[in-house]
């Protein structure tokens, strides 16, 4: 495995939010987004405190939340100008320990193990769209949420990629009326990411599949269980949710398997592609994902069967609280149950005094096999023979 730097939170200094001396920016008077005027503010701050002395390499700065609280904003604006600054090299993030101050901004190397963001993807779709469609300079994008359709990205995500376009010149705010704040293109001397279409960008979690995939190579055999997330993520210098991620992913691909309680994650399938004879309980052994809805799809069964014998079209149910205490459920069970019901066309929602959960159509009921949520060895050899 790569060897990066994965230093611990209880040997770096933090800064305090009181050490942050300096008048606040002012964020009324101004053109630029709140989260480029903090930034270019903390930008001051950091080069100051840094040749004084004030502050060193890899202090940890105060929380988000701190900053945020200090200045008034909420904890998107803030987090949005760490962002800004990190894309200039004046701080590192790390999951679980904090924003990290850097040394030199010019030629810094970055030595932390770091993900390709879904932002830095959408800024290179949007660069494409700026080249593909003829903009030129001094030309009005249209409004970030028709970016985020045509580039198939999260609206959230589209205006970040934005405001990190904005940070490095490409493009810039337009504000033509108090209500308008559309994007205009300054310049398209930019490069792009150079991909052909067989060509994927690299995730952290892509990478972590990769070393995962290694890792089953040297050291397990087919039925052997996957070490906890913990350790994985310990070993692995990622977050616990980078290798839940890359795990699913090899889930996804055959390779493991997901059993719910001590049966933990287990190889079914060697990354090589040897495929090992599968053992008679694991192969009537029902998914993590088809155990976590176990209960929903019971539950939305049982109010199928309740529609049908007992409901006509345009009744109304009885509300999720009622039926919580009658079936002795959680309100969050019957309400997902309800949710599913209503995608599948038979129930409509409506809200108000006169409101409630009325039926549209009435279900054919039918007898479903639920597949075993755990299987006895010896018991599944007798089942197979019953089978044949």
């Amino acid at each position: 495995m790569n060897d990066y730097m994965f230093p611990k939170k209880n040997e770096l200094h933090k800064i305090r939010i009181e050490e942050v001396d300096i008048q606040l920016p002012d964020l009324k008077n101004t053109d630029e987004s709140k989260a480029v005027v903090i930034g270019k503010w903390l930008i001051g701050w950091i080069e100051s405190s840094l040749k004084s002395g004030k502050i060193s390499v890899n202090n940890i700065l105060p929380s988000k939340a701190e900053f945020a609280y200090r200045l008034g904003v909420s904890i998107g604006t803030m987090q949005n100008a760490l962002r800004y600054i990190e894309d200039l090299g004046y701080v590192e993030s790390k999951q679980c320990i904090g924003t990290l101050v850097k040394g030199s901004v010019e030629g810094s190397k970055t030595t932390l193990r770091k993900l390709t963001s879904k932002r830095d993807m959408a800024v290179d779709s949007i660069k494409r769209y700026i080249l593909n469609d003829g903009f030129k300079a001094g030309s009005l994008l249209p409004s970030s949420r028709t970016i985020s359709t045509i580039i198939g990205f999260g609206a959230n995500t589209t205006r970040l990629a934005l405001e990190n376009l904005a940070t490095f010149g490409i493009i810039k705010r337009d504000f033509r009326t108090p209500r308008d704040k559309g994007w205009v293109v300054i310049t398209t001397d930019f490069e792009v990411e150079t991909q052909v279409a067989s060509t994927k960008v690299e995730t952290l979690v892509d990478m972590v599949v990769k070393d995962l995939e290694n890792y089953i190579s040297a050291n397990l055999k087919t039925g052997d269980r996957m070490p906890a997330h913990a350790t994985l993520a310990k070993s692995l210098k990622a977050s616990m949710k980078t290798v839940h991620d890359a795990l699913k992913v090899l889930i996804d691909r055959g390779i493991l398997l997901a059993r719910r309680g001590r049966y933990g994650t287990t190889v079914i399938r060697m990354p090589n592609g040897e495929i090992p004879s599968m053992k008679p309980e694991t192969s009537i052994f029902a998914s993590a994902k088809d155990t976590a809805f176990y209960h929903y799809e019971k539950t939305q069964n049982y109010l199928k069967r309740m529609i049908a014998t007992e409901y006509e079209v345009g009744d109304k149910l009885p509300s999720i609280q009622e039926l919580s205490k009658s079936l002795d459920l959680s309100p969050n069970t019957i309400r997902k149950a309800f949710h599913n019901l209503g995608k599948e066309g038979y129930l409509v929602f409506s809200r108000g005094r006169y409101g409630g959960t009325f039926v549209i159509d009435i279900p054919e009921v039918e007898a479903q096999t639920f597949k075993w949520l755990a299987v006895n060895p010896a018991f599944a050899k007798e089942y197979s023979e019953l089978q044949q």
